[in-house]
């Protein structure tokens, strides 16, 4: 892991985040990079990557658990996948927050059948694939990983069993109902680009 090159990607935090991250240099190859919204970040630590995958994660993900990575990295080669993602949980939410987290679980597993979708939370890609796909579309104000990741073909996404772990900050500050309402107006305009150019005050909050 002290080789594993990790690009952090600041949009001008005040919380400490860049300190604490050089904090774990001696375990981490670590660097701090400009951000902006999370496609620009994103692709900005994408086009330094000189590895056959790269690694999404937000910042508020714990990989709790220890085989997570490896068996991402196994069933990419494997298969020959493109795209791998995995489940998203939320130890410390309400009933309301695992529930809600639970439904994306099973409508992320279902939509493999149909076209296939993730979030940036956790995902896996094939370093030549997502440069070939064009990276996330900067021009983006909302949902520019479920953006790229419908453009992954079926057949080469994949969801590995298991999840990482998240907040419930969004819920918190959002609401259930609001968060609910933006995944469906998401997945009902998949195909309206200009629905994505638009500011969902998502990122506000």
């Amino acid at each position: 892991m002290r080789n594993t090159k990790v690009y952090v990607a600041d949009a001008g935090s005040a919380d400490g985040t860049a300190r604490i991250a050089l904090g774990f240099r001696p375990l981490l190859d670590i660097e701090v990079i400009p951000g902006g919204l999370p496609s620009v970040g994103r692709n900005a630590g994408a086009h330094r990557a000189v590895t056959p995958y790269v690694l999404f994660l937000d910042a508020d993900v714990e990989l709790a658990e220890p085989t997570l990575l490896r068996r991402s990295l196994e069933l990419m080669q494997r298969r020959r996948l493109h795209c791998v993602t995995t489940g998203i949980h939320c130890r410390d939410g309400s009933f309301s927050d695992r529930m809600l987290y639970f439904g994306n679980n099973c409508v992320q597993r279902a939509s493999r059948y149909f076209k296939p979708f993730s979030t940036g939370m956790f995902m896996l890609f094939d370093t030549r694939v997502f440069h070939a796909l064009g990276g996330f579309d900067e021009n983006s104000l909302y949902a520019e990983d479920y953006q790229l990741s419908k453009r992954v073909a079926r057949r080469r996404f994949g969801i590995v069993n298991g999840g990482i772990l998240t907040s419930n900050r969004r819920f918190q500050k959002m609401g259930h109902a609001r968060i609910v309402g933006l995944f469906l107006k998401t997945a009902l305009n998949s195909w309206n680009e200009n629905y994505f150019s638009r500011d969902q005050h998502y990122w506000a909050q």
